[in-house]
């Protein structure tokens, strides 16, 4: 299939997804000086000369002029145009208050009475200016996002030198989608760095450049928000380092990502990728184009769109972003940008200032973290939009020059007498002063943590339901920026340790000496803050020995950081294949999947809810100094079904290779979806390879189908890691592969709680070091033996979580509430207590299993 036909693909495809275009609240379409409404786009454009009275012109005085030409016009609504022989003004009234979209369409023709060529003009929106002394001598269409919060919007035309007159062809006038400017993630690039960008949606943006990188041109009819997209071709300064990539299918938008109306589905769809075919061996080199942004410099707003559609699996892809030759973005990795989903939209926003050579150069090349064979960069897209200056508007009335005046010096006269009242009280304050704790700060760069109510960037995944914080909220869980820095080493690039669900982790060190864990989300981004909150609120609630422990967080700078105790031997994917780690034993390795299905079970049975991880891999399984397991990543996890539901709508959320198919299909969540996902962890255990791995032969790419083929016919042993050979017991060997056969049964229904794992899981470990303890019955599941009553073998976990990490299970069946054995259990393997935060009912957890 060709290049074109892809693009043709991808048009019609866009038709489809038209019919879901945003609705803006304020909508006003003006046909400049026509007597008819006119549709243009779907869209139908007023005429202003049409019903008067009514045209939403409210000064000056004004003529309608009609192009004598009008074949030669590009667009009906370029047909006539509307003439200002003297400030003269639009108005609009505003039911939403904040940005707006505004466009100003100019086609000059020359009528009978007028040369529109020799126009000379100044436009104003609400005595700010938009353009001054403006000549049009093509035709031009102006497009600026401003925040409006005023009941009504005026764009004023003021004639300007020796012209004597003004015009306009048509305007438009519409309220953004809500987070398409939105107050944080901006990054501005200085002299001093990298830091935040503080008001973005007050400043007034006007559009430079649109590009679909590697795309076609897009029209206002493939655009929810009715925009133009130009190709990227000529702006490429060496084409041949450039090669496109395209795809067919929809781009997999997230809720609190890039949506349709921060780019449209077109721009996702395609990219320039590098162009490795004409390298000449050498792999290592940038795409880089120059854009022109006018000469004199200026600050600019910067909107890069990214979209991994060229990865086969997750986390192939890394690379660099340079904006004017300075790091913008190093090491990018969308994988764990847009959580661990491929050909998820993603965008980043920058502030730079431009030179004087009018250019702005963007460039994207391979990171040091890919591997030589799949060093690859992209780009999608990219937005650039002068931020325009701030002054006091030219007034052109005497009268208003008077009032501002009048008004200046009574301000200055108050702001005196307010000056010296204050004086006098901090006078009189001094001399009883006392001693006062100092504010402390939360920090600009995010909306402050909240669980209840708020913004809707500071609401918790949907779904999620907590206990309140206590009297202190999260406080006592807040770690200043300034600590982590020193912690990290300024975030020493060499104390990356990993990346996690939403940033890289580093390696610090706290001032008590404390070792941690710290995931640092994307500096600036706004995506990621629902996972962000979801984990705090959920680790700090609860403690178990194996789940990973919460040391607190941070939310200061637009940053988003975890703190987690440091897990000392990292992933459990890194001791089983990749990182030249040496072998577990298979001992170890049941031990670890036990302790793994510990957490889980804690997880699933300790409230009346439960909850429900969504991301369980064995990257999210860590190993302590004495490989002890702990669950960790808990960004996607939600709470379960209540006890009189049988699962929980949501949006499909999870990870490629390791995602129950059923909830797939359905979108109905259970905790059998993490019970699948802990099959294929068995699975990546035995065999010590990934869940997916597209470099194998079509039937092996997916490891938990290519197993269960061997598994049905009885030779699992066929495919397990070759350091087991030998080395595994028949009998455990099959009970292992059966319960992970059940784990990934199709349906939910047919698979086991993780509590049925866990017995059969620690009865495999018997088989394989001591013979079994406890009989199978038929159903495959074991009849636990009678515990002691006291033991010096028996492990008595603290309830704080803390135990004896480094003692070895003896007594290896763990603590479940099982109806019959639960008032033994209970006494001599508690349970990890949620407390009130988490509504424990062991009862109810009694019923669940």
């Amino acid at each position: 299939m060709n290049i074109k036909t892809l693009h043709l693909l991808a048009v019609v495809l866009s038709f489809l997804y038209f019919s879901e275009a945003f609705t803006p609240q304020d909508n006003y379409l003006i046909a400049c000086g026509s007597n008819v409404n006119i549709t243009v786009d779907n869209r139908r454009f007023l005429g202003d000369s049409a019903r008067p009275g009514s045209s939403y012109l409210s000064a000056g005085k004004s003529i309608s002029v009609v192009n004598p030409n009008r074949s030669s016009s590009s667009s009906v609504l370029y047909n006539t145009a509307r003439v200002f022989t003297s400030a003269s003004s639009y108005a609009f009234s505003i039911k939403k208050f904040g940005t707006h979209l505004v466009r100003l369409h100019f086609f000059p023709f020359t009528s009978m009475d007028y040369n529109l060529n020799t126009a000379n003009f100044s436009v104003s929106a609400n005595g700010v200016f938009l353009l001054s002394n403006f000549a049009v001598q093509n035709n031009i269409i102006k497009e600026y996002m401003l925040m409006v919060d005023k009941v009504e919007l005026e764009i004023s035309f003021m004639p300007m030198g020796k012209s004597g007159f003004a015009f306009v062809s048509a305007i438009e006038v519409f309220s953004a989608p809500s987070d398409l400017i939105a107050d944080f993630g901006a990054k501005l690039m200085g002299t001093n760095g990298i830091e935040e960008f503080k008001n973005l949606p007050s400043q007034i943006l006007e559009t430079v450049q649109r590009i679909n990188v590697g795309g076609s041109k897009l029209t206002p009819f493939n655009d929810t928000l009715w925009r133009t997209w130009v190709p990227d071709e000529e702006f490429l300064v060496l084409k041949s380092a450039a090669k496109i990539a395209s795809t067919t299918h929809t781009p997999k938008y997230q809720k609190g990502g890039a949506s349709r109306e921060v780019a449209p589905d077109n721009v996702y769809m395609t990219a320039q990728q590098m162009n490795r075919d004409n390298s000449s061996g050498f792999s290592i080199f940038n795409i880089t184009w120059d854009f022109p942004v006018g000469v004199g410099g200026a600050r600019h707003f910067v909107r890069l769109h990214f979209c991994d559609i060229v990865s086969l699996s997750l986390n192939q892809l890394y690379f660099n972003v340079f904006i004017n030759g300075f790091f913008a973005y190093k090491d990018l990795d969308l994988s764990t940008a847009t959580f661990h989903l491929l050909a998820s939209p993603y965008y980043i926003d920058f502030v730079v200032d431009s030179d004087d050579s009018g250019i702005v150069r963007i460039s994207v090349g391979p990171s040091d973290l890919s591997t030589t064979l799949r060093k690859n960069a992209i780009l999608n897209g990219v937005e650039i939009m002068k931020i325009l200056n701030f002054g006091s508007p030219q007034t052109w009335s005497r009268k208003r020059s008077h009032w501002v005046l009048a008004g200046s010096i009574i301000a200055g006269f108050a702001a005196l007498c307010l000056a010296i009242v204050l004086f006098c009280f901090v006078v009189k304050c001094g001399k009883k002063r006392a001693k006062l704790k100092p504010a402390v700060s939360t920090g600009t760069g995010w909306t402050p943590l909240r669980v209840y109510g708020g913004s809707t960037h500071s609401r918790l995944s949907e779904g999620t339901v907590f206990a309140s914080p206590g009297s202190n909220g999260y406080l006592g869980l807040k770690i200043p920026f300034a600590d982590l820095q020193l912690a990290t080493n300024n975030f020493d690039k060499n104390l990356i340790i990993g990346s996690g669900g939403f940033g890289m982790v580093y390696k610090g060190v706290l001032r008590d000496n404390t070792k941690i864990a710290l995931k640092r989300g994307v500096p600036g981004s706004r995506q990621g803050l629902p996972e962000f909150q979801t984990e705090i609120a959920i680790l700090s609630k609860i403690r178990h020995r194996h789940l990973v422990s919460l040391v607190g967080f941070c939310e200061e700078q637009s940053e988003m950081i975890l703190v987690y105790e440091y897990v000392e031997k990292g992933p459990l994917k890194n001791h089983l294949y990749g990182s030249g780690l040496p072998p577990l034993s298979w001992s170890q390795r049941l031990e670890i999947c036990i302790g793994s299905a510990r957490g889980l079970h804690y997880l699933h049975t300790g409230s009346a809810q439960g909850i429900i991880h969504r991301d369980i891999k064995s990257t999210n399984i860590l190993l302590d100094e004495n490989y002890v397991a702990k669950v960790a990543d808990f960004g996607l996890s939600r709470s379960g079904p209540c006890l009189d539901e049988t699962h929980v709508s949501t949006g499909v959320k999870g990870s490629f290779g390791y995602l129950d198919p059923e909830y797939f299909r359905r979108q109905q969540l259970t905790d059998k979806s993490d019970v699948y996902s802990f099959g294929v962890v068995l699975i990546e255990v035995l065999c010590a390879r990934p869940a997916v791995d597209p470099l194998l032969a079509r039937e092996q790419v997916n490891l938990a189908e290519w197993a269960m083929q061997w598994q049905k016919k009885g030779l699992l042993e066929k495919i397990i890691d070759p350091y087991l050979v030998g080395k595994v017991k028949p009998s455990s060997l099959k009970k292992y592969g059966d319960t992970a056969e059940k784990c990934l049964a199709e349906y939910g229904v047919d698979r086991p709680s993780i509590g049925d794992v866990l017995w059969n899981l620690e009865h495999a470990l018997q088989l394989q070091e001591t013979g079994t303890q406890g009989e199978p019955q038929e159903d495959g599941h074991i009849t636990p033996p009678e515990l002691p009553v006291s033991s010096t073998n028996t492990r008595i976990e603290e309830e704080n979580g803390a135990g004896t990490s480094g003692s070895r299970t003896s007594q290896v069946f763990s603590q479940l509430m099982t109806s019959e054995a639960a008032p033994l259990i209970s006494k001599h393997y508690p349970l990890y207590s949620l407390g009130n935060a988490l509504d424990l009912n062991p009862a109810a957890a009694a019923a669940r299993e």
